[in-house]
């Protein structure tokens, strides 16, 4: 243990990264100072949210510095503990990116417990991705019984909890998707109608999904999805904006007319709620019940997930482009290091 390996954003890309954006680099295992611990990384989350960041733009969060780990959520194992709170072979919640190890002070990462629940879940349903589902849809979408609920990207960890929870709270739930795989497993986990956003006939197959109109709109993607979903959508519908990841590797303006008129007047004369949100506006008031929430519905079996699990640091951006063009399935993980909780 003397190596530590690094993958750094060695340029912002212009539309769809490249091998090129990254650099992977061999360092020495930082060592911890008072009240700090040294981790290894067992899992690293990929997330779309990592496309925006590697640009030089405005938003919600600063840009990733150039030259620097790639950020990212990790479950990691405590090597070495300098705080009382934690011990060596504890597991923990951090946010360390893209490297094998790293050295965190104690205060910013939460222990986890494996035998609550197996620790990649603190990454994934039981994480920012499930909370994502569960703050968005109940405070934006706020979901009625009866009411239905379609969700892109369905086959998601954040779409995915979606639809399963709008269930839970006795809506309908129609997921949308890519591939005839995933729509067959949205249909296993309960949802009322699953779609392939890829079918020639998705925009009549969706009108026929929803003969009396959509509710509520989980927007994860954005692009020809959401042009099929907006006539579609109820006077008071509520539309949760999460990601638009079908744009983020986008250059320039989608070509054709300016259909912002369109939209503004559909707001207005269906009174539609448009709401975009990050999940941390929502922890402080909402990811205790979350919590308690999402552990019994995993226990009750109402909620389900599922992992794609890639082995090995170095594959990680291959696997991230992988990520923007829909090719995993369910969550997208690196298996950085052994999980000795398994």
């Amino acid at each position: 243990m003397t190596d530590n390996t690094r993958i750094l954003l060695a340029s912002r890309p212009v539309g769809e990264p490249t091998h090129d954006n990254f650099s992977i680099e061999t360092a020495p295992v930082p060592t911890p100072g008072d009240g700090e611990v040294l981790l290894r990384t067992i899992y690293l989350s990929l997330d779309p949210y990592m496309r925006g960041r590697m640009n030089d733009a405005k938003s919600y969060a600063a840009p990733q510095p150039l030259g620097e780990v790639m950020q990212g959520g990790t479950v990691a194992e405590v090597v070495e503990s300098n705080d009382p709170s934690l011990s060596p072979g504890d597991f923990v919640l951090s946010y360390h990116g893209w490297q094998a190890y790293a050295v965190l002070p104690a205060k910013y990462v939460r222990k986890l417990d494996p035998a609550h629940a197996p620790i990649s879940t603190a990454v994934g349903v039981l994480g920012m991705p499930g909370f994502t589902a569960y703050a968005g849809l109940l405070q934006i979408g706020k979901p009625q019984p009866g009411e239905t609920v379609v969700v892109a990207a369905a086959a998601g960890p954040v779409g995915s909890a979606v639809g399963q929870i709008a269930k839970i709270k006795g809506a309908r739930a129609v997921g949308i998707a890519g591939g005839a795989e995933k729509v067959a497993w949205l249909t296993e986990l309960g949802f009322d109608v699953a779609l392939d956003h890829r079918s020639p006939t998705f925009k009549a197959d969706l009108k026929a999904a929803v003969p009396d109109g959509i509710d509520v709109y989980f927007e994860n993607v954005g692009g020809h999805v959401w042009d099929a979903v907006l006539p579609r959508l109820n006077t008071y519908a509520r539309v949760p904006v999460c990601g638009l990841v079908a744009s983020y590797n986008a250059t320039e303006l989608p070509a054709g007319p300016d259909r912002s008129p369109y939209l503004m007047t559909s707001i207005l004369t269906k009174s539609i709620t448009m709401r975009g949100f990050i999940q941390d506006e929502f922890v402080k008031a909402h990811y205790k019940d979350f919590q308690n929430d999402a552990a019994g519905w995993i226990a009750s079996g109402e909620l389900r997930h599922r992992e794609d699990i890639v082995a090995g640091l170095e594959n990680a951006p291959e696997a991230f482009f992988g990520l923007l063009t829909g090719k995993n399935f369910g969550k997208l993980l690196v298996q950085v290091g052994d999980d000795p909780s398994r």
